[in-house]
């Protein structure tokens, strides 16, 4: 395993508490965690359904604000900044991987890639040369102009991955990415994204309850009850 000591804290969450509701129907889905992740790190955050990994993620990818609490993101202290600016902090440092892959269903694959690379603000030409970069790199380069219905489970999730990719955001933020797919092409995708985030510089965290590709994280971070029960490596 890598010695993740002397690297960069990029992600550092501290006393993060998220409650769903209020009064007597009140639900805390995560109870004053404190969470870090550094650059260049592989993180996993593995628990049961209902632990509130997905929650986690979202506070971290700012979609959802937390109920208390600081989330730090490559200097942003994310849980204070307005509304308004957080749809410009997603774009310019997150991407994303879906466990449902989201991608749009009229687009080609490349056509999907170069969709987050306009929104980034590439020109049309530079977007498409990138789109098809990245698919030879997520290995499915032929693919380039098949809707998502035309590709397989795999295939979709390497679209996902690329898509992620496209921009070179700092940050990638996956939601059960295996979900979907067998277990064979599971660990593929994940070899793959791991792989690809290193040669890009990303830090990854990666939200999974399976155990088929814990051996592939710097470190598992493992959440129970809204709580960090404990990390491995």
């Amino acid at each position: 395993m890598k010695n993740t000591n002397e690297r960069p804290r990029v992600v550092d969450v501290n006393g993060l508490s998220k409650v769903y509701g209020s009064g007597a129907i009140a639900f805390e889905a995560l109870k004053e965690v404190d969470f870090h992740a550094d650059a260049g790190e592989f993180v996993m955050i593995s628990g049961p359904s209902g632990s509130g990994k997905t929650t986690l993620l979202s506070i971290l990818g700012c979609v959802l604000r937390p109920t208390a609490g600081h989330v730090i993101i490559f200097g942003h202290d994310v849980s204070t900044t307005r509304e308004n600016e957080l749809p410009s902090l997603r774009l310019s440092l997150i991407g994303f991987v879906f466990q449902g892959f989201n991608l749009i269903a009229s687009l080609s694959a490349s056509e999907n890639i170069a969709l987050v690379l306009r929104l980034r603000g590439w020109a049309p030409k530079e977007a498409q040369g990138e789109a098809a970069k990245l698919l030879a790199e997520v290995g499915i380069a032929e693919k380039a102009d098949s809707l998502p219905r035309d590709l397989s489970g795999g295939q979709r999730q390497r679209v996902a991955i690329a898509r992620a990719l496209a921009g070179h955001p700092s940050l990638l933020l996956a939601d059960e990415p295996t979900a979907n797919l067998d277990g064979q092409t599971g660990l593929q995708v994940t070899e793959l994204l791991k792989d690809l985030a290193r040669i890009h510089g990303s830090t990854v965290v990666v939200v999974t309850h399976d155990p088929r590709i814990h051996n592939l994280a710097d470190r598992i971070v493992h959440l129970e009850d809204g709580q960090i029960r404990k990390e491995s490596l």
